[in-house]
């Protein structure tokens, strides 16, 4: 039995590599949603509804843009489905 050490590193490398960046696309998208308005005088206006500001959440761009991030994280996992099954 031969093991291809350099294959394996690869794979351990790639893996690694795209473990580490949906963790952190992910992360964006959690913080994209979570971001507070800031009133003028520079505190966050946070209503008595579980962080719900007054202006609406989260700005729409940073909502739409964790939404994509959602979107490139769910894309990575079905990949890997269809890889794993194919």
């Amino acid at each position: 039995m031969s093991i291809d050490w350099a294959a394996l590193g690869q794979v351990f490398g790639v893996s690694l590599a795209v473990t580490v960046g949906v963790v952190g696309v992910f992360t964006l998208g959690i913080v994209g949603t979570s971001r507070k308005e800031l009133r003028p005088d520079g505190a966050a206006a946070a209503a008595a509804t579980g962080g719900v500001t007054a202006q609406g959440g989260a700005s729409a761009l940073a909502r739409s843009g964790a939404y994509a991030c959602f979107a490139l994280c769910a894309a990575v996992v079905a990949y890997g489905i269809y890889l794993i099954v194919a």
